[in-house]
């Protein structure tokens, strides 16, 4: 598919900046275009350099006539306001042209950027919504635009996710980059918050997980056993790995809302006819794997509804299984066999800063999905290590919550996957053993989606022998249940095993981001308990100025602990997303490394992002309107008498994500949330 143009929008004159940001000179009129004014250039943070990433070395600089798109991200103005109205919530939306007029840049500084740029041969578009300006040139042109040298750097292979044996680490890549900060003259250094581009350095990692299959083997199904356990023992060893989408549904009741919705004098045909939701991702789908998915698996009713891929910046070129597309696969599986009847966008971007910003950046300002869902990051630790290095922009959260910012004033729906490390995010992307939640689900301003294991009993194999694990009753997903059948099937000492097994719902309090509105005023949503299996050790310089833990001391058998926490506390609400309670995945790439294409056993809270997203697009057909940014009416709903959600409040290693775990009678638990939602009683909190 061709990249659809993004034009700029009509531009009136603009609200002038209601207070005078440190260092800046006052907005221009729209009249009278701004031009950058003597004086020395400022720096601006940019996104990921390679120049400093592990291992990297430079191996000359970069062809000046090297094609690159480089993301110019501006300012919000306004953005205090905003940003209030974000986490307490909305009384109208916004259309995207109303959003630039109130939040956008003001013409002239854009006129100014743009003009700038072009005096170096460089072309740009500005997106509708006046704060995403893409400028296409080549290397020589940027460096001398932005006063930096951009060089050639080979990168090795980066550690992987220790839950995943399918997806595999980030290869060895050979990239541009630059260690310098650009520079711009200060009058636009004022109003540019960003800069990302370049460098075309893939950091981002799925939160997709996968049984380890070395545990299990296939065999014939028991008597009595349905046909889905039957194909899941042949396929995975595991009865209870097989779900379909239509399982989240019965557990989380959104199949009562079509009556429901009738009963308010909504319509019956509650399915997502009549609204858009868009998956934004850094793989390419394979275009026909949604399609059998949906007709020949998951069997949902035929519908007119249409599935679009857009490509951002490029696109991520073609479906490739160790680039991720099995994960864009299964977010476009998901959401659409929830919602059969909407219309699907894939916004799917080269895996970089720039795309991924983007992408999201288009979802806004196309503004045709009234729900989005993602689920990619890193963790909060591997971003301040990046930044602390010079490697990553400083405001690069700042970034993308713009453009959630946006998406909640027009009342679109967002979600991000938490990540499936457990309390230790770190642990799966930079191989620290630090508490860290996950970028960009840390955001005040996005819906995160944690994971939980479902009721299961199951055997495991080694060289050993067998164990049973049972799973009495749907708990926060953590694998530390499985250690010692491991370590019993194994002959492994358990503290090897744990470490070898981290697998578990996101979740925690960010170190970045405040406590937003929603959350203050709830005690749950900083008193926590938690059980101390891994105790952090073995303190190393991760970066200048910055030391992390990077040993574990085990406890088979923690007492439960009390603390505070302070911070956006993740994540909001949780389904199931543990892969020994999983789910199928139909993914064409997986021959690609000679493995079958239809696999059970998969999870993540990757699943419960596209989940949720399906499940929003069918509250918002039934209800008849968008529903928006869900945050505030979530905490406002489970504080109050009726709550949607079935609290996981039991406290011990029976409930946690490896470290945190309920508090009797609290309404949050910082392993899942609010819970487990009852989606046909949520519909009726956010009509």
């Amino acid at each position: 598919m061709l990249k659809k143009s993004l034009l700029a929008g009509a531009v009136a004159v603009l609200l002038p900046l209601t207070a005078v940001i440190a260092g800046t000179t006052p907005a221009a009129s729209a009249s009278s275009p701004a031009t950058p004014a003597p004086g020395t250039p400022e720096k601006i943070p940019s996104g990921i350099s390679a120049a400093q990433l592990p291992g990297a070395t430079a191996f000359g600089r970069t062809p000046a006539s090297t094609p690159e798109t480089v993301s110019f991200i501006l300012r919000e103005r306004h953005a205090g306001l905003l940003a209030a109205q974000a986490v307490t919530g909305f009384s109208r939306y916004l259309t995207v042209s109303q959003f630039a007029r109130a939040y956008g840049q003001t013409a002239a500084h854009i006129a100014a950027l743009t003009g700038y740029l072009a005096r170096y041969g460089i072309t740009a578009t500005v997106y509708p919504d006046d704060l995403d300006v893409v400028a296409a040139g080549t290397a020589g042109e940027f460096d001398q635009a932005l006063s930096v040298t951009q060089r050639q750097y080979h990168v090795p292979a980066q550690p992987g996710p220790p839950h995943d044996d399918q997806l595999g680490p980030a290869g060895a890549q050979d990239v541009h980059g630059t260690a310098q900060s650009p520079l711009l003259p200060y009058r636009l250094a004022s109003f540019v918050l960003t800069v990302f581009g370049l460098t075309n350095y893939a950091p981002y990692a799925s939160a997709a997980a996968h049984v380890n299959t070395s545990y299990l083997k296939p065999q014939p199904a028991s008597a009595g056993a349905t046909s889905t356990a039957t194909a899941c023992l042949a396929l995975t060893g595991l009865a209870s790995a097989c779900h379909l989408p239509s399982d989240f549904a019965a557990d989380t009741d959104l199949t009562g809302l079509p009556q429901a919705a009738e009963a308010a004098g909504g319509t019956q045909t509650a399915n997502g006819t009549g609204q858009t939701l868009a998956i934004v991702t850094l793989a390419a789908v394979d275009p026909k794997a949604p399609q059998f998915f949906w007709n020949h698996i998951a069997h949902v009713p035929h519908t007119a509804r249409t599935l679009t891929i857009e490509n951002i910046d490029g696109g991520p070129g073609a479906p490739n299984a160790l680039a991720g597309t099995a994960e864009t696969d299964l977010d476009v599986e998901q959401a659409g066999a929830v919602a059969p009847g909407a219309n699907v966008v894939v916004y799917q971007a080269p895996n970089d800063d720039p795309g991924f910003a983007d992408a999201f950046f288009t979802a806004a300002s196309q503004d045709v999905a009234s729900t989005v869902s993602a689920s990619w990051g890193e963790s909060e630790t591997a971003l301040a290590t990046s930044v602390a290095a010079g490697q990553e922009s400083a405001t690069y959260l700042e970034a993308f919550g713009e453009a959630f910012l946006e998406m909640a004033a027009q009342g679109q729906t967002g979600f991000l996957a938490a990540g499936d490390s457990g309390a230790y995010d770190a642990y799966g992307d930079l191989g620290t053993t630090d508490l860290s939640v996950g970028t960009a689900a840390d955001s005040p301003y996005i819906t995160a989606a944690g994971g939980t294991t479902l009721p299961w009993t199951g055997t495991l194999s080694g060289p050993d022998g067998s164990a049973t694990v049972t799973v009495p009753a749907q708990r926060a997903w953590g694998w530390d249940y499985l250690w010692p059948a491991i370590a019993t099937t194994t002959g492994v000492a358990e503290a090897d095993v744990a470490t070898a097994n981290i697998g578990g719902s996101g979740g925690g309090f960010s170190q970045v981001e405040g406590t937003p509105a929603y959350q203050l005023f709830l005690p749950a949503a900083r008193d926590y308990s938690a059980v101390n299996y891994l105790a952090p050790g073995g303190d190393h310089a991760v970066a200048p100025g910055l030391t992390e833990p990077a040993t574990w001391t085990f406890a088979p058998n923690p007492p439960i602990t009390n603390g505070a926490g302070d911070g956006r506390a993740v994540p909001d609400l949780s389904a199931d997303a543990d892969p020994y309670s999983g789910y199928l995945l139909y993914a064409p790439s997986f021959a690609q490394s000679d493995q079958p294409l239809l696999q059970g056993g998969w999870g993540g809270t990757s699943f419960v992002a596209p989940q949720l997203n399906g499940a929003a697009a069918v509250i918002d057909a039934a209800l008849g309107h968008r529903t928006g940014f869900w945050n505030p009416r979530l905490y406002a709903a489970a504080q109050r008498p009726g709550s949607p959600f079935t609290e996981l409040d039991q406290a011990g290693t029976g409930n946690d994500n490896l470290y945190y775990t309920g508090t009797p009678g609290a309404v949050y638990n910082p392993a899942v949330g609010l819970g487990v939602p009852d989606l046909t009683k949520l519909a009726a909190a956010l009509r």
